[in-house]
Parts: structure tokens; sequence; C-alpha cells
């Protein structure tokens, strides 16, 4: 069940792209995201209030350190979508597949042969035609590699110290960690509530289907499979998010980007085939 169960949470966070960037316009990032994380822990506490037994100092060391890599991530990557395309955003985001095997091999001391290198090199190519526009880098682009290269330290984070370790108490700690990074990070312009039903919604989408569900999720799945394996099937956000991006969204991409977003898909993809067989 555990690849079917992230392919839904690789949608749900693809469609979380699009829905997103109009309710980043209205209200800032940090606040969004501190109400985000914030009423996703509020809903896991209620409905397993008990939860808090399990937190003893070993799980939060090491689902707090987790945290720390996540709730960064998603600092940069929503502030990378403020100044980018959603498709795009989802492009560089899912850099983190073929970042999670060079982490692995420095960490976990997992070896990298000279194809997964080669798949490397390829999705850099991709990344440059995304990111770069004439002769200068775009900061959104900037960022949201940034937000890949924690997101991949975060499943190897999991990877690691997720086994043997009650997997809702670590999602509620981690998410914990999110919210005061969110809080931290907007105490320079102090905290406003959503300003309106819309983004209220997408907040309220967000906490529950995209946070609480989807990290339940993957924490879970994580020891029951591979990092890579994990990254691999978490790179079809990717995919559904341009897809989402161009139905929904109005978006549309241009040669350069095309061929930037089909090489980062196609080195994601070629991993997953080597890792199959």
């Amino acid at each position: 069940m555990a690849p079917w169960a992230l392919l839904t949470v690789s949608m749900t966070w693809g469609l979380s792209f699009v829905i997103m960037k109009d309710a980043i316009q209205r209200q800032s990032v940090n606040n969004f995201l501190f109400t985000r994380f914030g009423m996703a822990v509020i809903v896991m506490l209620l409905i397993r209030p008990k939860v808090i037994k399990l937190m003893d100092r070993d799980l939060l060391l090491r689902a707090g350190a987790a945290g720390v890599f996540l709730g960064s991530g998603y600092i940069f990557q929503t502030l990378g979508l403020a100044r980018t395309g959603a498709a795009i955003t989802g492009f560089v985001t899912g850099l983190y597949i073929l970042l999670t095997p060079f982490f692995a091999s420095l960490i976990l001391r997992q070896r990298v042969n000279r194809f997964t290198w080669s798949c490397i090199a390829t999705g850099t190519i991709g990344l440059g035609l995304l990111s770069i526009h004439g002769w200068s880098v775009g900061l959104g682009e900037l960022l949201t590699f940034i937000s890949a290269i924690l997101f991949a330290l975060h499943i190897i984070a999991l990877s690691k110290w997720s086994p043997g370790r009650d997997t809702y108490a670590m999602t509620v700690v981690q998410l914990a960690m999110c919210t005061v990074l969110a809080g931290l990070a907007s105490i320079p312009g102090g905290y406003a509530p959503p300003p309106d039903a819309g983004v209220w919604g997408v907040v309220i989408f967000s906490a529950l289907f995209a946070t609480a569900i989807a990290f339940i999720i993957q924490t879970w799945s994580q020891a029951h499979m591979s990092p890579i394996k994990v990254a691999v099937i978490l790179t079809m956000e990717v995919v559904f998010a341009a897809l989402f991006a161009i139905i929904f969204g109005g978006e549309t991409l241009n040669l350069q980007s095309s061929i930037g977003g089909v090489m980062v898909v196609s080195a994601m993809y070629l991993i997953a085939m080597k890792e199959e067989k």
C-alpha cells in the first residue's frame, strides 16, 4: 500500500502549488505557513491527544531535527513560488530526487554509480534551462532549489530515524517545528490571519490534506521503503504540478522551460527504472 499512498500525496502536493499561488499573493508567505502548520498540529493533537505521552527525549530530538529541514524547505519553496510559476516551481522542487542519492552517499554511505551521476548531470542541465533567463538566474528558481536541498536532507533524516518510532508522534513534532520556524520568520513583519474566505479555504486544505494526512503517510512509508524509492514516487508531484498549473492555473511553458522540465523528469524516471531492476 505504501507506493499508492505516496502517489496520492504527490497528487495533493502538485495541486497545492496551483491553489497556493494566489493565496500567498494575498497573505505573506510566513504568515500563511504559520497558520497552515499550526492548524495541522492542533487538528492532529485533537484527534489523538495521548500522542504527547509518546514524545520522549529521543523522539523529540530526531523528529525536531527532521522538522528543521522540512520547515526550512517549505519556507524557501513558498518564497520561490511567490516569485515564479507553479509549474517551474514543481520542476525545480523535484530535483530532490537527484539530490537524495548524493546525500545518501555522503551521510548513509550508499554508493552512487556512474548511471546515477549521469542522471544528476542531466537534471542539473535541466535546472539550468529552467532557471537561467538571459544573463541572470531567476531568484524564484534559486530559492526553490535551496528548498530541494532541504527536502532531500529531510528524506535522509526520516529514513534514518523513523523506523522503530511512532509515526504519528514523529509527524506532530515535525509539523510543530515547522510552525515554530514559520512563526519566528513572521516576527519582523508581524502576524496577520488569512484575509478572506478564499485564503482560509486554501489554508484548511493545505493543513489537513497536504500537511497532516500527507506527512503521516510519508513518515509511515519511509519505515517500509528505501529513501531513494520514496523520493522517486514523490517526484510525481512535479508532473501533477505542471499538469494542474496548465489546466487550472492558465500557465504556459516556453520552449526552453519545456526542454528543461523534460530533462528533469527524464532524469528522475531513469533513476526510478534503475531502482526497480
